[in-house]
């Protein structure tokens, strides 16, 4: 009378032991492997980022917000390549461009987004909101929101790229991410921050959205693709 129990038991194991090495087995199969960077094959942004565009010229004499030395030394463990530039108008407006790029996407991307690099620095933050921004043809919705430091305003726009493709929330890089990796493929990434000085948020985004129109027109086809993505272009 016990045989049949156990042999239900081992059939039981079985099935589990089965179960198990297909989904080892998928998970093999399924590992990302190829990395997205290596295709790409970005050289310096330094060189690869206009200094000049339409109206905007580099402001050699505005230095970018220092971070503390801590945390630039893990920053610097996170992304193969950051920029920190102020460009300037004939009208003397100025905008600041911050780029940081990992050949990788892990979960640490989120510790240079905004919301948390500047807090750090003593910055309380408001008026966080996802909108949309149309420019040189591009159609595509963008992160801002509002940083104070004191007397300081700082109204700012920014977004992420996962590969080739634009997120403005976690969720969305996850899915990205998966996507991704269902192709074996290890995406790289951008995050892209533009900020002015100004307490006037909307006179600082609209500032911002014609400097984003006159860098993308100056861009070259690869930097393109990996600061504004693929299939972002409004319809017409």
């Amino acid at each position: 009378m016990s045989e049949a129990p156990n042999n239900a038991n081992r059939r039981i194991a079985l099935f589990a032991f089965g179960a198990m090495a297909a989904s080892a087995a998928l998970g093999v199969a399924l590992k990302p492997t190829k990395l997205l960077a290596k295709e790409r094959k970005l050289g310096s942004l330094e060189v690869l980022i206009p200094k000049a565009f339409g109206d905007w010229r580099l402001d050699p004499y505005s230095m970018p917000l220092q971070v503390s030395p801590d945390q630039l030394a893990f920053v610097n463990t996170i992304y193969a390549q950051t920029l920190s530039r102020t460009y300037l108008n004939s009208a003397g407006a100025r905008v600041m461009l911050s780029l940081a790029y990992v050949e990788q996407q892990s979960d640490e991307w989120g510790v240079h987004l905004p919301e948390v690099c500047y807090p750090a620095q003593g910055f309380k933050m408001r008026d966080a909101s996802i909108s949309p921004l149309h420019a040189a043809g591009v159609a595509m919705e963008v992160n801002r929101v509002v940083a104070t430091l004191g007397s300081r305003i700082e109204p700012i726009t920014y977004w992420v790229t996962v590969g080739d493709q634009i997120s403005t929330r976690s969720s969305e890089r996850k899915l990205m991410q998966m996507r991704y990796a269902l192709k074996g493929v290890i995406p790289d990434g951008m995050l892209v921050r533009i900020s002015s000085i100004d307490a006037d948020a909307s006179r600082a985004y609209a500032l911002q959205a014609n400097f984003v129109e006159a860098m993308h027109a100056a861009l070259s086809r690869d930097v393109e693709a990996l600061m504004f993505g693929v299939g972002q272009r409004a319809k017409t």
